[in-house]
């Protein structure tokens, strides 16, 4: 996933040699398989070290980031309780 990344020197770094280098990530954002048949759900983006979510109906107001393992303990969270 590195590849696909490209990184840059934050312009808050700066004219030092010992900088911050941010990249952007690609997500392709997809309708959460738990957000039923409404109008209002939840988008889900895979990342290469967790996922992130963004509301449907507003997704230029960001999104929020997990780790792999909050991540993977929240959707066994959701499947034990589908049960």
């Amino acid at each position: 996933m590195t590849a696909d990344m490209v990184f840059w020197k934050s312009s808050y770094s700066a004219q030092r040699q010992e900088c911050v280098e941010v990249a952007h990530l690609p997500v392709s954002f997809r309708k959460s398989s738990y957000s039923a048949q409404g109008q209002d759900c939840v988008e889900v983006g895979d990342l290469p070290c967790g996922a992130a979510l963004r509301d449907s109906k507003n997704p230029e107001h960001g999104h929020f980031t997990f780790p792999a393992a909050e991540w993977n303990a929240f959707l066994t969270e959701v499947k034990n309780a589908a049960l």
